[in-house]
């Protein structure tokens, strides 16, 4: 598939404020499942400077900054065209010791993979989530302790008893909460995902980017779902929000072991006097025919 990504969020600010850095994370990325074909980015008030950025992720983020002069809004405006291949999502062949739960990673790898498997709260409760361990234990059961499987059916699990809601800001709410709430943003679902199979010991990350969504639908909003690390196939998308793997429907900006360096745009302003911001965005995706 090929897509048209125009992407405009705009920060309106109660009085004048002056803007600190800020890291702009709506750079699609090039890998083998996606090609970005062409990108563009303005910034208004115009920034002193920018710079490209290779982040820690291997994400492709943008810096910029700016004059110390007051500012009544911030608007970043975004034109990307991007191919997409994935179209079978399940066409890989797993090492024999990743067929079946709990995997054995030798110790190398398990070092590399060690920040995709700790709990993504740390402030919040000192370990996994209890409640994403009792459904990872219960979905492990039912899938017999086949590791493709039980992706399957927790994605499943999530997409037929959570309902979607749509919070355009705010951190994702932690695993439990959202389980218990049986309601959730796509952030939620992601984040939730991502601590099930963590703790049953799978590598997980949390991924933002678009989908296609409903072809009837004019509505779009940046979406997010989880990857998780298979031996043998490498990092595999799920989407919870829709209880379907990750195919060229999606077209993915970042991903990271933590969602707090997934975000759009990240940076502050001096709050002096009280100052207060909105934020606001139009999205538009339109696939283009070859």
């Amino acid at each position: 598939m090929r897509y048209q990504i125009s992407h405009i969020t705009t920060y309106r600010y109660s009085q004048p404020v002056i803007l600190y850095p800020q890291v702009v994370r709506l750079r699609p990325r090039s890998d083998g499942n996606q090609t970005l074909q062409s990108f563009s980015l303005q910034v208004t008030p115009e920034p002193m400077n920018q710079s490209q950025v290779l982040d820690l992720d291997g994400n492709s983020t943008i810096k910029v900054w700016f004059k110390p002069e007051p500012a009544e809004s911030l608007i970043v405006q975004v034109l990307a065209q991007v191919e997409t291949y994935q179209t079978d999502p399940f066409n890989y062949l797993l090492e024999p010791w990743a067929l079946s739960l709990p995997i054995d990673y030798p110790a190398s790898l398990l070092g590399q993979l060690q920040p995709y498997l700790v709990a993504q709260f740390p402030g919040y409760t000192a370990a996994i989530d209890p409640v994403a361990i009792q459904l990872a234990q219960e979905i492990a059961q039912q899938a017999e302790g086949n590791s493709a499987l039980f992706l399957t059916l927790l994605n499943q699990r999530i997409y037929e008893n959570c309902k979607q809601l749509i919070r355009e800001t705010g951190d994702p709410f932690p695993p439990g909460v959202t389980w218990s709430n049986q309601a959730g943003s796509c952030r939620d679902l992601a984040v939730l995902f991502v601590e099930v199979c963590r703790a049953i010991g799978l590598a997980a990350r949390f991924v933002t980017g678009y989908n296609e969504g409903d072809p009837d639908s004019h509505e779009f909003h940046l979406h997010a779902w989880a990857e998780v690390y298979l031996p043998g196939a490498g990092w595999r998308g799920f989407d919870p929000t829709q209880g379907l793997a990750v195919t060229d429907r999606h077209v993915a900006l970042v991903a990271s072991a933590s969602y707090r360096y997934a975000g759009p745009i990240s940076g502050s302003f001096n709050r002096a006097g009280g100052a207060r911001s909105e934020m606001s965005y139009q999205l538009v995706i339109q696939g283009i025919n070859p």
